[in-house]
């Protein structure tokens, strides 16, 4: 058994392994050979910030891997410029507690424990590129970037991967953010980056809009979009409905989040749509910033794997607006990408090495 670092992931993973990864598992999906479970909370309300306990997991016969991906949080719900924003951590700011526990689906083995932070990325990213080869126009040549972090990175690489993406316009509220983001990717991707000081000026005139945003709020308004676009998301948050009314074509990656019975007791959407367990007053309740329950979340919606088995048709012309939610499959996700890392990084010989026995043991569990 190991233990692979983000350091070590970054060694063994590139983008177009990782969208190659997903598009085998939902074809894996398609044919009933891997399998997923949404993403389950558990909030714990604490002062002044909330701890959440979050999990998600799923299969891959292919891989031969189960993996379940683990993370512990604090919550701050604070107000950045003009936008609501949930921000984390794990002990004090800038740290985090992230890991994917990747085991055998052949014998049971546990096979590595992974920092979740590098691999989050790349998968989220993956699936962005795959929608975006699946609903955009294939003559898209500008990408719109709301947000500047890491998933705006791994977006921008993956969307130019299967887009001949020729300009890139970015907007993020802090104007270092999208000035360093510029010069970063300008030089990664090798093509036009601009900043902008406004997100209408990076949305207008884009073939694929990507929002990457910590937003609890709309982040992007209906008038800005045009005849053509492809929009995404990370968050169920960041687009409002009257954006959602003018896509012609809605489309999910897979069931987000488990169905929400309201009789259900000590369950809540929570802060970002997927399904929680929360014990506490109704007081402490009302503190979490639920995301609203809308089209966005209708599991009658088609998804990227009923488009790649003909199921269903996506995009039909070029003036049509698609809206990817690029949320569902989480699990899958992390079995795919996770145990391609998992595979690169034993040929490798990569990994801290972990004594098998501290996680087998001779008791019946």
């Amino acid at each position: 058994m190991i233990f692979l670092t983000n350091e070590h992931v970054a060694q063994v993973l590139d983008m177009p392994s990782c969208i190659e990864a997903m598009e085998d598992a939902y074809r894996e999906l398609n044919e009933l050979r891997a399998g997923y479970r949404p993403r389950i909370d558990f909030y714990v309300p604490q002062e002044p910030h909330y701890y959440r306990w979050g999990t998600m997991e799923g299969a891959s016969r292919k891989r031969g891997v189960f993996a379940i991906r683990m993370k512990s949080d604090m919550l701050a719900w604070e107000r950045q410029g003009d936008f609501q924003v949930e921000d984390k951590y794990c002990i004090e700011r800038g740290t985090y507690c992230g890991l994917i526990f990747v085991l055998s689906v052949r014998n049971a083995e546990p096979l590595c424990l992974i920092n979740d932070g590098y691999l989050q990325h790349m998968r989220v990213g993956a699936c962005a590129g795959l929608g975006a080869k699946y609903l955009s126009r294939e003559n898209s040549r500008i990408l719109g970037m709301l947000g500047s972090g890491g998933m705006a990175r791994t977006y921008a690489e993956a969307i130019c991967h299967v887009r001949r993406i020729e300009k890139i316009r970015v907007f993020s509220p802090t104007k270092a953010n999208r000035e360093s983001y510029a010069r970063e990717m300008e030089a990664q991707l090798k093509i036009a980056v601009e900043p902008v000081d406004r997100p209408e000026k990076a949305v207008r005139g884009c073939g694929i809009v990507a929002m990457t945003t910590d937003s609890l709020v709309p982040v992007i308004e209906a008038e800005w979009l045009e005849p053509g676009m492809h929009i995404t998301n990370v968050r169920n948050n960041e687009a409002g409905p009257e954006v959602l009314k003018r896509a012609d074509v809605m489309a999910r990656l897979g069931n987000s989040t488990l169905v929400l019975d309201e009789k259900l007791p000590n369950t809540i959407g929570g802060s970002d749509g997927m399904f929680a367990y929360f014990y506490g007053t109704d007081e402490e309740k009302k503190k979490v910033p639920l995301a609203p329950t809308r089209e966005i979340d209708n599991a009658e919606i088609g998804t990227v794997p009923d488009v790649m088995a003909g199921r269903w048709a996506g995009r039909t012309s070029d003036d049509q607006i698609t809206f990817l939610n690029n949320q569902g499959t989480q699990g899958l996700q992390f079995a795919a990408v996770g145990g391609l890392a998992y595979e690169r990084a034993m040929a490798k010989g990569l990994g801290h090495p972990l004594p098998r026995e501290w996680f087998v043991q001779n008791i019946r569990d």
